[in-house]
Protein backbone atom coordinates (compact mmCIF):
# COMPACT_ATOMS: atom_id res chain seq x y z
CA UNK A 1 0.00 0.00 0.00
CA UNK A 2 1.31 3.75 -0.83
CA UNK A 3 2.41 5.52 2.00
CA UNK A 4 1.21 9.40 2.67
CA UNK A 5 1.85 12.17 5.05
CA UNK A 6 -0.44 14.65 5.61
CA UNK A 7 -0.11 18.14 6.83
CA UNK A 8 -3.71 19.42 8.25
CA UNK A 9 -3.87 22.60 10.27
CA UNK A 10 -7.52 24.01 9.44
CA UNK A 11 -10.72 23.07 9.47
CA UNK A 12 -9.84 21.06 6.04
CA UNK A 13 -8.30 18.23 7.82
CA UNK A 14 -10.80 15.36 9.01
CA UNK A 15 -11.81 15.32 5.23
CA UNK A 16 -8.93 15.00 4.22
CA UNK A 17 -7.51 12.32 6.79
CA UNK A 18 -11.14 10.27 6.11
CA UNK A 19 -10.45 10.55 1.95
CA UNK A 20 -6.58 8.92 2.69
CA UNK A 21 -7.28 6.51 5.39
CA UNK A 22 -9.99 4.71 2.71
CA UNK A 23 -7.07 4.52 -0.34
CA UNK A 24 -3.32 4.61 1.61
CA UNK A 25 -1.36 3.80 4.66
CA UNK A 26 -1.40 7.62 5.74
CA UNK A 27 1.96 7.38 8.00
CA UNK A 28 1.57 10.55 10.02
CA UNK A 29 -0.92 13.71 10.59
CA UNK A 30 1.54 16.98 11.26
CA UNK A 31 -1.49 19.11 13.38
CA UNK A 32 -0.62 20.48 16.92
CA UNK A 33 -2.85 20.20 19.89
CA UNK A 34 -5.10 23.22 20.53
CA UNK A 35 -4.76 25.00 23.74
CA UNK A 36 -8.12 23.33 24.78
CA UNK A 37 -6.81 20.01 24.05
CA UNK A 38 -10.07 19.10 22.09
CA UNK A 39 -9.44 18.20 18.85
CA UNK A 40 -11.77 15.79 16.36
CA UNK A 41 -9.08 15.79 13.86
CA UNK A 42 -6.49 14.58 16.50
CA UNK A 43 -9.34 12.14 18.10
CA UNK A 44 -10.19 10.86 14.27
CA UNK A 45 -5.95 10.11 13.66
CA UNK A 46 -5.82 7.94 17.11
CA UNK A 47 -9.23 5.69 16.02
CA UNK A 48 -7.02 5.28 12.65
CA UNK A 49 -3.94 4.79 14.55
CA UNK A 50 -2.33 7.77 12.30
CA UNK A 51 0.85 9.27 14.44
CA UNK A 52 0.02 12.57 14.95
CA UNK A 53 3.31 14.66 14.64
CA UNK A 54 2.26 17.90 17.11
CA UNK A 55 5.09 20.24 15.90
CA UNK A 56 4.26 22.46 12.56
CA UNK A 57 7.35 23.96 11.65
CA UNK A 58 9.49 23.71 8.24
CA UNK A 59 12.01 21.41 10.34
CA UNK A 60 9.73 19.25 11.63
CA UNK A 61 7.82 18.65 8.26
CA UNK A 62 11.06 18.07 6.71
CA UNK A 63 12.02 15.56 9.97
CA UNK A 64 9.06 13.55 9.15
CA UNK A 65 9.36 13.62 5.67
CA UNK A 66 12.89 11.68 6.50
CA UNK A 67 11.34 9.51 8.52
CA UNK A 68 8.65 7.84 7.13
CA UNK A 69 9.72 8.44 3.36
CA UNK A 70 5.92 8.67 2.29
CA UNK A 71 5.42 8.53 -1.69
CA UNK A 72 3.37 11.52 -1.49
CA UNK A 73 2.89 14.86 1.17
CA UNK A 74 -0.60 15.70 1.34
CA UNK A 75 -1.33 19.82 1.75
CA UNK A 76 -4.71 20.46 3.71
CA UNK A 77 -4.59 23.75 5.26
CA UNK A 78 -0.71 24.45 5.74
CA UNK A 79 0.03 28.23 6.78
CA UNK A 80 3.88 28.22 5.46
CA UNK A 81 5.40 28.15 1.91
CA UNK A 82 7.40 24.95 1.56
CA UNK A 83 10.47 25.66 0.50
CA UNK A 84 11.96 24.45 -2.65
CA UNK A 85 14.24 21.81 -1.09
CA UNK A 86 12.01 20.49 1.14
CA UNK A 87 9.51 19.94 -1.79
CA UNK A 88 12.61 17.72 -3.92
CA UNK A 89 12.19 15.04 -1.08
CA UNK A 90 8.90 13.81 -2.30
CA UNK A 91 6.13 14.68 -4.12
CA UNK A 92 3.84 16.90 -2.90
CA UNK A 93 0.00 17.76 -3.72
CA UNK A 94 -1.82 20.65 -1.93
CA UNK A 95 -5.67 21.47 -2.09
CA UNK A 96 -6.66 25.03 -2.54
CA UNK A 97 -10.10 26.10 -1.25
CA UNK A 98 -10.50 28.31 -4.57
CA UNK A 99 -10.66 28.26 -8.64
CA UNK A 100 -6.91 28.20 -9.41
CA UNK A 101 -5.27 30.48 -10.64
CA UNK A 102 -7.65 32.72 -8.91
CA UNK A 103 -7.27 33.38 -5.34
CA UNK A 104 -3.96 32.04 -4.36
CA UNK A 105 -2.77 33.05 -1.38
CA UNK A 106 -4.98 33.61 2.11
CA UNK A 107 -8.36 33.67 3.86
CA UNK A 108 -9.55 32.69 -0.04
CA UNK A 109 -12.70 31.30 0.93
CA UNK A 110 -13.89 34.50 3.21
CA UNK A 111 -12.61 36.43 0.19
CA UNK A 112 -14.90 34.88 -2.12
CA UNK A 113 -18.31 35.52 0.19
CA UNK A 114 -17.13 39.29 0.79
CA UNK A 115 -16.39 39.93 -3.18
CA UNK A 116 -19.97 38.33 -3.84
CA UNK A 117 -18.51 35.62 -6.18
CA UNK A 118 -21.29 33.00 -7.25
CA UNK A 119 -18.98 29.96 -6.84
CA UNK A 120 -15.56 29.17 -5.67
CA UNK A 121 -14.30 25.55 -6.09
CA UNK A 122 -11.44 23.54 -4.64
CA UNK A 123 -8.42 22.66 -6.56
CA UNK A 124 -5.90 19.94 -5.93
CA UNK A 125 -2.69 20.81 -7.46
CA UNK A 126 1.28 20.01 -7.49
CA UNK A 127 2.65 21.52 -4.80
CA UNK A 128 5.99 23.81 -6.27
CA UNK A 129 7.68 26.42 -5.74
CA UNK A 130 5.88 29.89 -5.53
CA UNK A 131 2.22 30.58 -3.97
CA UNK A 132 -0.49 28.32 -4.87
CA UNK A 133 1.71 27.30 -7.93
CA UNK A 134 1.77 24.15 -9.93
CA UNK A 135 0.01 22.07 -12.35
CA UNK A 136 -3.83 21.27 -11.44
CA UNK A 137 -4.67 17.48 -11.44
CA UNK A 138 -8.53 18.33 -9.96
CA UNK A 139 -10.78 21.32 -9.93
CA UNK A 140 -14.37 21.28 -9.18
CA UNK A 141 -16.37 24.42 -9.12
CA UNK A 142 -18.96 25.04 -5.70
CA UNK A 143 -21.68 27.49 -5.91
CA UNK A 144 -21.96 30.25 -3.18
CA UNK A 145 -25.58 30.44 -1.49
CA UNK A 146 -27.28 33.91 -1.28
CA UNK A 147 -27.32 33.35 2.61
CA UNK A 148 -23.97 30.91 2.60
CA UNK A 149 -21.78 31.47 5.97
CA UNK A 150 -18.25 30.91 5.64
CA UNK A 151 -19.14 27.47 7.79
CA UNK A 152 -21.72 26.39 5.09
CA UNK A 153 -19.25 26.72 2.56
CA UNK A 154 -16.59 25.31 4.36
CA UNK A 155 -18.56 22.13 4.90
CA UNK A 156 -19.75 21.95 1.40
CA UNK A 157 -16.14 21.52 -0.15
CA UNK A 158 -15.49 19.82 2.53
CA UNK A 159 -17.50 17.17 1.28
CA UNK A 160 -16.20 17.23 -2.26
CA UNK A 161 -12.40 17.09 -0.89
CA UNK A 162 -13.67 13.49 0.66
CA UNK A 163 -15.01 12.56 -2.59
CA UNK A 164 -12.07 13.70 -4.69
CA UNK A 165 -9.14 14.12 -2.72
CA UNK A 166 -7.63 10.09 -2.53
CA UNK A 167 -8.25 9.32 -6.23
CA UNK A 168 -6.91 12.29 -7.22
CA UNK A 169 -3.37 11.81 -5.21
CA UNK A 170 -3.93 8.07 -6.41
CA UNK A 171 -3.95 9.40 -10.29
CA UNK A 172 -1.17 11.68 -10.10
CA UNK A 173 0.93 8.79 -8.14
CA UNK A 174 0.32 6.66 -11.57
CA UNK A 175 1.84 9.06 -13.35
CA UNK A 176 -0.61 12.06 -13.99
CA UNK A 177 0.98 15.36 -13.86
CA UNK A 178 -2.03 17.51 -14.34
CA UNK A 179 -2.33 21.09 -16.58
CA UNK A 180 -0.35 24.18 -15.83
CA UNK A 181 -2.13 27.20 -14.48
CA UNK A 182 -2.31 30.04 -16.63
CA UNK A 183 -0.08 32.60 -14.77
CA UNK A 184 -1.69 35.77 -16.35
CA UNK A 185 -5.09 34.61 -15.21
CA UNK A 186 -3.36 34.42 -10.99
CA UNK A 187 -4.90 36.58 -8.39
CA UNK A 188 -4.25 37.44 -4.61
CA UNK A 189 -6.06 37.45 -1.85
CA UNK A 190 -4.16 39.07 0.92
CA UNK A 191 -3.77 37.59 5.04
CA UNK A 192 -7.04 39.20 6.75
CA UNK A 193 -6.89 40.17 10.56
CA UNK A 194 -9.25 40.78 13.09
CA UNK A 195 -9.54 44.67 12.61
CA UNK A 196 -10.04 43.96 8.77
CA UNK A 197 -13.91 42.69 10.51
CA UNK A 198 -15.27 46.33 10.63
CA UNK A 199 -18.46 47.09 9.41
CA UNK A 200 -18.63 50.15 6.88
CA UNK A 201 -23.06 50.69 7.45
CA UNK A 202 -22.44 53.39 4.54
CA UNK A 203 -21.55 50.39 2.72
CA UNK A 204 -24.82 48.70 0.69
CA UNK A 205 -26.70 45.94 2.46
CA UNK A 206 -25.36 43.01 0.26
CA UNK A 207 -21.52 44.20 0.98
CA UNK A 208 -22.46 44.62 4.83
CA UNK A 209 -24.52 41.45 4.73
CA UNK A 210 -21.58 39.67 2.80
CA UNK A 211 -18.86 40.73 5.46
CA UNK A 212 -20.74 39.17 8.37
CA UNK A 213 -21.57 35.90 6.58
CA UNK A 214 -17.57 35.54 5.69
CA UNK A 215 -16.72 35.96 8.83
CA UNK A 216 -19.16 34.03 10.96
CA UNK A 217 -19.01 30.97 12.74
CA UNK A 218 -16.05 29.60 13.17
CA UNK A 219 -14.60 33.05 12.67
CA UNK A 220 -15.03 35.01 15.79
CA UNK A 221 -17.89 37.90 13.52
CA UNK A 222 -17.95 40.92 12.03
CA UNK A 223 -17.79 43.74 14.34
CA UNK A 224 -19.37 47.24 14.85
CA UNK A 225 -19.16 49.32 17.91
CA UNK A 226 -22.52 50.26 19.72
CA UNK A 227 -21.51 53.82 22.48
CA UNK A 228 -17.74 52.98 22.29
CA UNK A 229 -17.80 48.98 22.86
CA UNK A 230 -17.14 46.96 20.19
CA UNK A 231 -19.93 44.66 19.36
CA UNK A 232 -19.97 41.00 17.05
CA UNK A 233 -22.29 40.41 14.64
CA UNK A 234 -22.77 36.56 14.44
CA UNK A 235 -25.86 36.62 12.46
CA UNK A 236 -28.22 38.92 10.10
CA UNK A 237 -30.47 38.83 7.39
CA UNK A 238 -32.48 40.63 4.92
CA UNK A 239 -35.26 42.66 5.07
CA UNK A 240 -38.12 41.59 2.37
CA UNK A 241 -39.64 45.03 0.97
CA UNK A 242 -38.82 46.80 3.99
CA UNK A 243 -39.84 51.12 4.34
CA UNK A 244 -37.45 52.86 2.16
CA UNK A 245 -35.54 55.81 3.72
CA UNK A 246 -34.83 59.08 2.44
CA UNK A 247 -33.45 60.62 5.46
CA UNK A 248 -31.34 58.07 6.21
CA UNK A 249 -28.20 57.73 8.82
CA UNK A 250 -26.23 54.51 8.22
CA UNK A 251 -25.96 52.31 11.23
CA UNK A 252 -29.06 53.85 13.10
CA UNK A 253 -31.34 51.46 14.13
CA UNK A 254 -34.92 51.71 12.67
CA UNK A 255 -36.80 48.93 14.89
CA UNK A 256 -36.65 45.92 16.86
CA UNK A 257 -38.81 42.92 17.79
CA UNK A 258 -38.49 41.89 21.15
CA UNK A 259 -40.31 39.02 21.12
CA UNK A 260 -38.24 37.68 17.49
CA UNK A 261 -34.93 39.27 19.08
CA UNK A 262 -34.00 41.10 16.06
CA UNK A 263 -33.20 44.36 15.05
CA UNK A 264 -33.22 46.66 11.98
CA UNK A 265 -30.18 48.87 10.91
CA UNK A 266 -30.05 51.49 8.47
CA UNK A 267 -26.91 50.04 5.57
CA UNK A 268 -25.72 52.65 2.58
CA UNK A 269 -29.21 51.83 0.76
CA UNK A 270 -31.39 49.33 2.66
CA UNK A 271 -32.41 48.23 5.77
CA UNK A 272 -30.19 45.10 7.39
CA UNK A 273 -32.04 42.35 10.56
CA UNK A 274 -29.37 41.82 13.11
CA UNK A 275 -30.39 38.72 14.51
CA UNK A 276 -27.93 37.90 16.92
CA UNK A 277 -25.09 39.47 18.31
CA UNK A 278 -21.82 38.82 21.28
CA UNK A 279 -21.83 41.60 23.80
CA UNK A 280 -18.28 40.64 25.33
CA UNK A 281 -18.47 37.10 26.01
CA UNK A 282 -22.37 36.77 26.13
CA UNK A 283 -23.65 35.59 23.19
CA UNK A 284 -27.72 37.12 22.85
CA UNK A 285 -30.75 38.35 20.63
CA UNK A 286 -29.59 41.46 18.43
CA UNK A 287 -32.65 43.31 20.93
CA UNK A 288 -30.90 42.40 24.29
CA UNK A 289 -28.65 44.99 23.16
CA UNK A 290 -29.93 47.14 20.32
CA UNK A 291 -33.40 49.10 22.40
CA UNK A 292 -33.96 52.23 20.86
CA UNK A 293 -34.22 53.53 17.96
CA UNK A 294 -31.84 56.58 19.30
CA UNK A 295 -28.85 54.50 18.72
CA UNK A 296 -26.61 54.13 15.84
CA UNK A 297 -23.81 51.39 15.50
CA UNK A 298 -20.34 52.15 14.16
CA UNK A 299 -17.25 54.23 15.55
CA UNK A 300 -18.78 57.91 16.02
CA UNK A 301 -16.98 61.26 17.00
CA UNK A 302 -19.34 61.62 20.04
CA UNK A 303 -19.06 58.56 21.44
CA UNK A 304 -14.89 58.52 21.23
CA UNK A 305 -15.63 62.03 22.95
CA UNK A 306 -17.39 61.19 25.53
CA UNK A 307 -14.96 58.68 26.43
CA UNK A 308 -11.93 60.68 26.38
CA UNK A 309 -14.34 63.30 28.73
CA UNK A 310 -14.75 60.16 31.06
CA UNK A 311 -11.02 59.04 31.09
CA UNK A 312 -9.54 62.95 31.66
CA UNK A 313 -12.58 62.98 34.61
CA UNK A 314 -10.99 60.03 35.91
CA UNK A 315 -7.48 61.25 35.56
CA UNK A 316 -8.64 64.50 37.55
CA UNK A 317 -10.20 62.35 40.33
CA UNK A 318 -6.85 60.51 41.00
CA UNK A 319 -4.35 61.91 44.18
CA UNK A 320 -1.88 64.69 42.65
CA UNK A 321 -3.32 64.76 39.12
CA UNK A 322 -3.21 67.77 37.02
CA UNK A 323 -5.77 70.22 37.17
CA UNK A 324 -7.78 70.78 34.04
CA UNK A 325 -6.22 73.19 32.27
CA UNK A 326 -2.64 71.07 31.95
CA UNK A 327 -4.31 67.84 30.95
Amino acid sequence: MQRVLLLGLGPTALTALDSLAERFEVVGIVRPSPPTGDDTVIDRARALDVPVIGRASIDAVERAVFDNAPDCVVVSSYDRILPAPLLALSRFVNVHYARLPRYRGRANVNWAIINGEPETAITVHVLAAGLDAGNILCQQVVPIGPDDTVGDLYAKLNEVQREVLAETVASHLSGYDGEAQDEGAATYGCTRVPDDGEIDWSAPTERVYALIRALAAPYPGAHTYLEGRRLRILRAGRVQDGPRYVGRVPGRVVGRSARDGHADVLTGDGVLRITEVADGSATVPASAVLTSTRQTLGLRGADLLTRIELLESRLRSLPGALGEDEI
